[in-house]
Order: C-alpha cells, then sequence, then structure tokens
C-alpha cells in the first residue's frame, strides 16, 4: 500500500482556451484530427507521489498534441495548483503520459510499475462545440517525470503501485505504507519486498511480512531491514 499526497487540481479556463487556439487549429484553420477534446479537462493528481498501453475508448479516439487530452505520450506541465497538458518539447513539460484510460482508476487496468503518480481527469461535457466530439470522457493518466528523482522506482518510496524492491513501515492497524529505502524519507523503512509471488506459501522463510501487491502475483515476499 502506498501513501499519497492527493493534489486536486482544475485546468483554468484561460488554459483550455489556449490550448484550444494552439494546440488544436490545423493550418487551414480547421481544428486537427476533427476534435476539440484536447482543449483540456479538469485533473486532479495522485503523485509526486497494468497495461503499457491505453484500451477501451480512449484508445479509438485521434491522437496527437491536442486531440486527446493527455493521451499516450503527451506530455504535463506542473504547478502548484493545476496541471495542463504541454507540448513535450516545451521547457514547461515536467512529466509524460505513459498509459491513459477512460473511466476510474479503481475500476481500470493498474498502472505500469514504474509510474511516478496519476491524474484522474474529470469528465467534461460542453453543450455546443464546433464539431459536436468536444467531451473529454472521466479518465486517468499514468505519469512518469521527464527528469529524476522517480518515486515510482523500485525503493524510490513513492507511486501509485507497490512492487518488488520497494520499502515500507508499519503504519498501524495492519496497514503499512511505502518509504524510502535510502531512509531519506519521513519513516524509517522496516521491510523490503524481495519476491512476488502468487500465494504467501510461496514466500521465501526469511519473509517477515506480506504486503499486498495486487496482479498476477499479488503477495510480496518483505523481509526485514
Amino acid at each position: 500500500m502506498r501513501a499519497r499526497s492527493a493534489v486536486r487540481v482544475l485546468c483554468a479556463l484561460s488554459a483550455l482556451c489556449a490550448v484550444l487556439l494552439t494546440g488544436c487549429q490545423s493550418p487551414s484553420g480547421g481544428l486537427a484530427g476533427g476534435a476539440t477534446d484536447g482543449s483540456g479537462g479538469t485533473a486532479r493528481g495522485d503523485g509526486p507521489p497494468g497495461g503499457d498501453t491505453a484500451s477501451g475508448p480512449a484508445a479509438g479516439r485521434p491522437s496527437g498534441y491536442g486531440a486527446v487530452f493527455l493521451a499516450i505520450d503527451e506530455c504535463s506541465s506542473f504547478g502548484t495548483v493545476s496541471f495542463t497538458e504541454v507540448p513535450c518539447s516545451s521547457e514547461r513539460a515536467a512529466a509524460r503520459v505513459v498509459a491513459r484510460e477512460d473511466g476510474r482508476a479503481a475500476d481500470g487496468p493498474p498502472c505500469p510499475a514504474t509510474t511516478d503518480f496519476v491524474l484522474h481527469i474529470s469528465e467534461q461535457r460542453p453543450s455546443a462545440d464546433e464539431d459536436g466530439d468536444g467531451a473529454v470522457p472521466q479518465g486517468y493518466a499514468c505519469m512518469r517525470s521527464l527528469q529524476p528523482p522517480h518515486p515510482g522506482d523500485p525503493g524510490g518510496g513513492g507511486g501509485p503501485r507497490t512492487i518488488v524492491g520497494d520499502c515500507v513501515y508499519d503504519a498501524g492497524g495492519g496497514k503499512v505504507r511505502e518509504t524510502a529505502c535510502d531512509d531519506t524519507g519521513k519513516k524509517k523503512p522496516q521491510f523490503k519486498v524481495v519476491e512476488a509471488v502468487a500465494a504467501r506459501a510461496d514466500c521465501p522463510a526469511s519473509t517477515g511480512l506480506y504486503v499486498r501487491l495486487g496482479g498476477e502475483r499479488p503477495v510480496g515476499c518483505a523481509r526485514p531491514l
């Protein structure tokens, strides 16, 4: 289990308009890909804390900067109150989308193992737009920072998933929380996940704690540090 520092973010109206004017217009003045949902949406982050590709309705929509809000391989900026979609070549680009899914994160596929944080995108359905396709469906984007540190890496102390190589501490009440293995976090690491197995009986004898990981091998075998 991971401690998540929830950051609620709203894409400002001015930022949405900027994307409409600069990211979605083709040279002829039309909308690239015939879509307007790249203009933005409301997003909130799980981070500075699966499958590797998007599936479902998100996979069938036009791709490229501005065609789909925070599509795979597009980038976001970081801010204290908002995240906005920006070209990855921009000096404002801070993280890249490594997976994009429709619906709620709790109901969909998990993010890739080394995801640094997750952006939750609120549904937007304007009553009118240029081509009738300006909706931004509810979804989530799995983000990987462009520069280190990467809290989603093994032992990094954060990210939406606990994986082999991560360290945890006892948070009480039968729960554990992740912390950096190098002892730079707020809490000292007490256990390290050394293996992922299908059942507790498959863990080595040195296991001192079982950590729920999810996936095909949902049991993490953690040894004391």
